[in-house]
């Protein structure tokens, strides 16, 4: 148990020397201890192509509202809520990114997930999580789940389980500052 102890305070010592490291080789590197999807931390940053092609990442959209919702195409709760997340995107997508990353690890194909979104007419975008990298991150386990992360790139409210409406999204953006 002591060892324990002290292979933990080694470990710490050594992250947090790499950090010092790290933040004087660049501008917008966020400590150790201060990402995480809880509530006050800054969500996990991550870089993938959208289903458009683009290249996605979170950290590009601060200094903006987010609503971030993970969802698969075989999800039929998910099905219930993307109309809602159409409309609400086009009356406020101004004012807040609405950002619908798809479990493309756990859906049937790309071409699968394109058909979907083409057929049902959704604008908004959609990054592919291929590897189930941010569904890791972000504990990912029940589908639809949705984070509120504020114009400072922290998690604002606790995720959504479950479908959203309309209205709930639009209460939800008036929350995030």
């Amino acid at each position: 148990m002591i060892s324990m102890t002290v292979i933990s305070f080694t470990d710490t010592d050594e992250s947090a020397n790499n950090a010092e490291q790290d933040s004087s080789e660049g501008a917008g590197i966020v400590p150790p201890g201060e990402t995480g999807i809880e509530e006050g931390k800054v969500a996990p940053d991550f870089e993938v192509e959208t289903l458009s092609g683009d290249t996605f990442r979170l950290s590009d959209l601060r200094g903006r509202k987010v609503i971030m919702n993970f969802w698969a195409s075989w999800c039929g709760p998910c099905k219930e809520e993307m109309p809602e997340m159409q409309a609400f995107y086009e009356d406020y997508g101004d004012q807040v990114e609405v950002v619908a990353v798809n479990l493309t690890g756990n859906d049937s194909s790309i071409e699968d997930v394109r058909e979907y979104i083409d057929q049902n007419g959704y604008t908004y975008p959609v990054p592919l999580d291929k590897d189930s990298e941010i569904q890791d991150q972000y504990s990912i386990y029940n589908i639809p789940t949705t984070y509120f992360i504020g114009t400072d790139g922290k998690v604002q409210e606790p995720p959504k389980l479950g479908p959203m409406d309309y209205d709930y999204m639009v209460d939800m953006m008036e929350k995030l500052t």
